[in-house]
Formats: structure tokens, C-alpha cells, sequence
């Protein structure tokens, strides 16, 4: 490294944000930039410290541990610390087809596992990340880079969300003619409708790179549901290969009394109704308002905070959002030590908005719903809830029981459920007659990706279940790879 002792010397720095009450009034990111003499401080902290593990990308208590497409972390940390900003973007690319998305909405298991973690704040790795492609956005360097030549093989891509995206980038590099399907009406999956816009803008992030990669030569077929507007014996007539990335998108629900009412929604209906209506200008006949609502969010997780974040912003008049867990720790416990993921608590965007606009966290704790109260018209008006504790059950295996006498009624006039997700829709795998494991996911190999419909791969959530856009990223990759070899019988790519 360019300077062995600055994680001596400097401690842990980001960028401020847009102040939570300020940016309740838009859509627009809440990231403030940090000067350019401040990144190439913290990239100093970077500390040769030998075995790096920030770019492993191992699983370790099922968790990932360091990044999932290895990231040169430390290499690129270095280059920004010598001022090499295109050096640095072009180490990035190497491994990472879309830093402006992982540098916004990646978790950082990069930053658990960093070694200074051990017993100092991590290097700002992901900060430094969404830097280096800014930059390179900002200054020209991110440009078209179409292949030399075309294989005249054709590849359809089912699904356009990180994982589609990751492989079809990485499939037309190679020459092969890459057409990416998509059911929604527009490009990019999760990343388009799934994350609100104040996290990962949809015109200046998303549709910028979609627009590069059309450039490169890559098609897009939206309002497109294969199965139904494309038969797949026609897809399959029509291709070469075919890579399945559609996701895992069926929700888990919560079947207790009174889910029948009116005003109860899954959290992605709630959120992809909000992100049409902030691009069309206006909302649609599906649109769920917030406005003037107690509103409770079942289920934590990035999707329960993107959901008080999105309430907050319509004009709730209260939120709150029921975790089933414990409040975790404020350290790292003896049970989960570095590299592991910190299991620890943490305030996102929307719980630190919530703070500043009703006085204090929106989270409850240890808290389940039991039913659902409504009105005479079929409305829902209250969630009855009940704590619950956790302890030992004679098999050793951690149990919620009810606690008596701790229930409440919460005044809800709309409830999100922000649960999580089961696994891939099935038509679409039914109608190709793949092969799934016992979770409903598509049965593949990792590192392998091929089902068992010769020429079909499966990639991201829909092969390995619900995870991060970086897993997603890897797999995608990963398959494009694989479906290389199986057109062109060897790969050159990574």
C-alpha cells in the first residue's frame, strides 16, 4: 500500500447525507459526495494487511463473509489513495459489470470482514466504490464497448434484475447476440422496482447503464411474459441458449384472521406501484397511498425499511414496523466473531427519517401479529399484536413463545407485510418442465448453473433462493460462463 500506516494515523469517515427531514419532501438519493482529498484518505486506511479478506466471498454460518464477486479490493483501495481514479475503474470492471448498483445498495459484507474490522472501524469500502464509478460516469470513461465480433449465436435472457443484466453484459461481450426479456414495463427487475428510487435512482442510475448496454448491442423486450405473450417452445425454436433469471418474487404472506381485508399488501406491490409513480409523473390505478394512514410493516429487513422510508414520504400520520427477532446487539457478540457478518443493530435511512419525524425508531421488537381488525366496509383498522420470547425448546433449538398479557391493538388503516420471499414463481418453470430442489427454487449446480433442459441455465434468485444483488451479480456471471462453453465449447470469460 501507498501509506502502511494510515489506518494509524486516520479513523473512519463517509460522506454526510441530506439531512432525514429534508429529503422526506422527494424521491431523490440521499447520498451527499465526499471530496476527493477525504476518499484518497480513506483509502489509505486500506492496511497491506497480507490475507485480505474483503474480497473471499465465502459463506461462513450462512452468511456471506468478504464480496461475492471478488472485488481487488485492495488494489483499487490503493490506486484511489495515489489519485489513479482510472486505474482504479478500470480494477473495478474487472470484476464488477455495475459498481453504481452494489456501491449503492450492497449490504457491504466486504466491510464485516475486513481484517482492520477486528478491532477498528472497516475501511469504507463500498463508499469508495460508488466514488470510483461516479467518477468515472462523471468524467467520460464509462462508454460504449461493443464486441469486435459476433458469434452468430443468439441468447435469450429471461428476466431483467441483477442477475439478467450481470449475464447478459457478460454473454455480448463474447459476441453472442443477447436479447433480455422482461415481463414488467420497464428494464431492470429489482433494481428498477423493487429498491425506491432515493436509494438507487432509476433515470440517473438504472436506465443510464440499461441505455449503454442497448448501445453495446444488447436488446430489451419488455411487457414480454414468457409463457403467455412468447410461448417457450417458441423461445427455445428461437435461441441457442436460454439463461433463466427471474428471480425469487413469491412473497411469504401471513395467514391469520382478517388477511382478507381490504388494505393489507404485500410490501412489492406497495413499493412498485410507488416507483411507476414517481417515473410516470403521476400515479396509476394500482397506486397505494400512505398519506394520512397509520401505517405498521410486518417484517424487518431492507424491504420493511424501504417501505417506512416510502410511507413517510406519502404523509403517514404514524408508522411502526413489527420485528419478529430480538434487538440485536450494539458488538459483536462471542457467537458470531470476525470474518462472520456483524450481527449487529443498525440504523438504515428509513428508521433514522421515522427518528426525526415522530421522535424515535419505528421498530418493535420481539413482536408478532395475531389478526387483523376491520371495519364495516372491510377495511382494516387495527393489527392485534402479542410479544413473543425466545428460548430453548428440548431439542436445543431457539422457539418463540407468546408472552400472556403483552398484547395491543395498533390503529392500522394499512399494513405492509415485508416478510421476505419463498422462492420463484412456478408457471413460467412448469412450462419449461425444469427441474427444483425442495425449496421450489430451479435445480442447478452452483458454478454449474445448467438445468436439466440441455442449453437452459438458471441464475440468481430463482436457482439459490432470496439474497443479495451481489450474489445475484456472481451468478449471473457465473452462468454466462457457463453458457460460453456450452455454445462455443471453451470461455475466455471469467
Amino acid at each position: 500500500m501507498g501509506k502502511p500506516t494510515g489506518f494509524m494515523e486516520y479513523t473512519r469517515e463517509l460522506p454526510a447525507d441530506r439531512s432525514p427531514i429534508e429529503r422526506l419532501s422527494d424521491w431523490k438519493e440521499i447520498h451527499l459526495h465526499m471530496p476527493e482529498d477525504k476518499l484518497r484518505t480513506q483509502g489509505s486506511r486500506c492496511m497491506d494487511c497480507g490475507v485480505p479478506f474483503c474480497h473471499t466471498g465465502t459463506m461462513i454460518s450462512g452468511m456471506a463473509s468478504g464480496c461475492p464477486i471478488n472485488n481487488l479490493i485492495p488494489e483499487w483501495n490503493d490506486l484511489i489513495y495515489r489519485g489513479l481514479w482510472r486505474d482504479a475503474l478500470d480494477r473495478l470492471h474487472k470484476t464488477n459489470n455495475f459498481p453504481e448498483f452494489t456501491g449503492r445498495v450492497c449490504p457491504a459484507p466486504c466491510e464485516g470482514s475486513c481484517v482492520l474490522g477486528m478491532n477498528n472501524p472497516p475501511v469504507t469500502i463500498k463508499n469508495i466504490e460508488v466514488s470510483i464509478i461516479d467518477k468515472g460516469w462523471d468524467e467520460g470513461w464509462v462508454v460504449p464497448n461493443p464486441p469486435a465480433r459476433r458469434t452468430g449465436k443468439k441468447v435469450a435472457i429471461i428476466g431483467s434484475g441483477p442477475a439478467g443484466l450481470s449475464a447478459a453484459a457478460q454473454l455480448n461481450s463474447a459476441g453472442h447476440t443477447v436479447t433480455v426479456f422482461e415481463r414488467a414495463d420497464r428494464p431492470g427487475g429489482l433494481l428498477m422496482y423493487g429498491i425506491p428510487n432515493m436509494k438507487l435512482d432509476k433515470n440517473e442510475v438504472v436506465l443510464r447503464r440499461i441505455s449503454l448496454l442497448e448501445d453495446e448491442g444488447i436488446k430489451f423486450v419488455c411487457n414480454t411474459n414468457i409463457g403467455t405473450d412468447l410461448s417457450t417452445e417458441q423461445l427455445l425454436k428461437d435461441f441457442d441458449s436460454v439463461v433463466v433469471c427471474t428471480g425469487a418474487t413469491k412473497p411469504r404472506d401471513l395467514t391469520i384472521p382478517g388477511r382478507e381485508l381490504k388494505g393489507i399488501h404485500v410490501a412489492m406491490e406497495f413499493l412498485t406501484a410507488n416507483t411507476q409513480a414517481v417515473l410516470d409523473g403521476g400515479p396509476r390505478e394500482n397506486f397505494i397511498s400512505a398519506k394520512n394512514k397509520n401505517v405498521v410493516i410486518i417484517g424487518g429487513g431492507d424491504t420493511g425499511t424501504d417501505c417506512v422510508g416510502t410511507s413517510l414520504r406519502h404523509g403517514c400520520v404514524s408508522v411502526c414496523q413489527l420485528e419478529f427477532l430480538p434487538k440485536p446487539a450494539l458488538t459483536r457478540q462471542a457467537d458470531n466473531p470476525w470474518p462472520e457478518w456483524p450481527k449487529t443493530y443498525k440504523v438504515d435511512y428509513g428508521q433514522e427519517e421515522a427518528a426525526a419525524k415522530f421522535g424515535h425508531d419505528p421498530r418493535i421488537y420481539t413482536t408478532t401479529a395475531t389478526h387483523f381488525e376491520g371495519d364495516e366496509n372491510g377495511q382494516v383498522k387495527a393489527v392485534h399484536t402479542v410479544q413473543v420470547e425466545w428460548s430453548k425448546n428440548e431439542n436445543g433449538q431457539f422457539v418463540p413463545k407468546n408472552i400472556p398479557g403483552s398484547e395491543k391493538i395498533m390503529p392500522a388503516e394499512l399494513v405492509l407485510l415485508a416478510m421476505g420471499f419463498l422462492g420463484p414463481e412456478q408457471p413460467l418453470l412448469d412450462s419449461l418442465s425444469l427441474d427444483r430442489d425442495a425449496r421450489s427454487n430451479i435445480s442447478a449446480q452452483h458454478e454449474k448453473y445448467t438445468t436439466n433442459l440441455p442449453g437452459v441455465f438458471a441464475a440468481g434468485d430463482c436457482r439459490r433462493g432470496q439474497s443479495l444483488v451481489v450474489w445475484a451479480f456472481n451468478e449471473g456471471r457465473g452462468a454466462a460462463r457457463e453458457c460460453d462453453r456450452y455454445l462455443m465449447g471453451n470461455t475466455n470469460l471469467p
